[in-house]
């Protein structure tokens, strides 16, 4: 009997990416023995937090590291830790940061919705926020002009293929708030594989996913300066308590940065692409369905399937709700447009795709 038979669930063709509605990601065999290892033992907290900190900065290059309940609480962990530097009294107040530097500079371009936005990660800690620029983009001009302003604690950038408008230079940038002697943070939950080039920008903290493309059990991992990263680990006394990781989720990070360590990046990137490739080229022989390979908008090494198709609400809806369900993205839905991405699937899953798609369009 498998897990969906046995609570009864819907068995999920997961085509959407590392999406959390939908349980993120697959975790190794090895992950998962890790895990399970772990559930029936004790460990001194402290000290685990100690090793995850350590493996975080040797596969990173950063000063320490930390993880944290999930990357949305990162957000709210981070920016507590500029507000607080880590005092004992500080952290015992908040949300109330009244007396506190407690501003946070946001471009208003990078203003997501995860499922709840960042505004309200932000806002979680007690510190409010600053949108520099609008919705269609940010220059280093507008942000240097919140950055003037009075009572900033930080300023967060986002590294995402959600984000709007023009790119923001994120070296420009976090050097426009060191200038002001401000930490920058950069929230980059699904950026984990890039996470050395994002510290490369001179970012004080930077948050990924555990869970994402690192595979590890639901988890956020912290990178930066080791100042900061104490201040982060000493909300655990405050309003982190409440975002503190598991043990077992501590202990499958480390064993998925082992696994990562000794990962061959440049076969794997060169076999996902290959499965793209074949995807798009069997998509494209669907009657009225143009199937292209676009790579991913922020430097992540992987391509997703683009699918131009005359009605993709019905084709999404469709597919959601044959046996078993599957998941697209539906981003650009209204522009008859469906992306795909094939980077957990098998062979089987992706042949069932396939079928189906040529089901509902043929």
């Amino acid at each position: 009997m498998t897990i969906h038979e046995r609570y009864r669930l819907s068995v999920v063709i997961n085509a959407k990416g590392t999406f959390t509605p939908l349980g993120v990601s697959r975790s190794s065999d090895g992950v998962a023995e890790a895990v399970a290892q772990a559930l029936p033992e004790f460990f001194v907290m402290d000290e685990l937090g100690d090793r995850a900190s350590e493996a975080i900065a040797q596969v990173t290059g950063a000063q320490a590291g930390a993880v944290v309940h999930c990357t949305a609480a990162g957000i709210t962990l981070a920016v507590a830790a500029t507000m607080t530097g880590g005092d004992p009294r500080r952290t015992a107040a908040l949300p109330d940061a009244s007396d506190m530097h407690n501003r946070v500079v946001l471009p208003a371009c990078q203003v997501i919705d995860y499922g709840h936005t960042n505004l309200q990660g932000i806002r979680l800690a007690g510190a409010q926020v600053d949108l520099a620029g609008d919705e269609n983009g940010c220059t280093i001009a507008e942000l240097e002009d919140e950055l003037d302003g009075p009572d900033v604690a930080c300023l967060m950038l986002v590294s995402s293929r959600l984000t709007h408008g023009e790119p923001i230079d994120l070296v420009a940038a976090v050097r426009a708030a060191h200038r002001r002697g401000v930490p920058a943070i950069v929230d980059a939950a699904a950026q984990f594989p890039r996470i050395a080039d994002l510290l490369a920008t001179g970012a004080d903290l930077v948050l990924v996913s555990g869970q994402k493309y690192l595979g590890s059990p639901t988890a956020g991992l912290v990178a930066g300066s080791w100042p900061l990263v104490q201040a982060l680990r000493a909300q655990e006394k405050g309003i982190g308590r409440v975002m503190k990781p598991t043990k077992e989720a501590i202990v499958g990070v480390l064993a998925a940065l082992e696994e990562w360590q000794a990962f061959d990046r440049v076969k794997w990137e060169a076999d996902e692409l290959a499965k793209v490739d074949a995807f798009v080229d069997a998509a494209s022989r669907i009657p009225d369905v143009i199937a292209e390979v676009v790579k991913d908008p922020t430097g992540l090494q992987i391509s997703r399937v683009l699918l131009k198709v005359a009605d993709a609400k019905r084709v999404a809806t469709e597919l959601e709700a044959g046996t078993p369900s599957i998941y697209v993205m539906t981003d650009r839905m209204a522009e008859g447009e469906l992306m795909l991405e094939l980077v957990p699937l098998d062979g089987d899953e992706i042949a069932t795709i396939l079928a189906r798609l040529w089901a509902v369009l043929t």
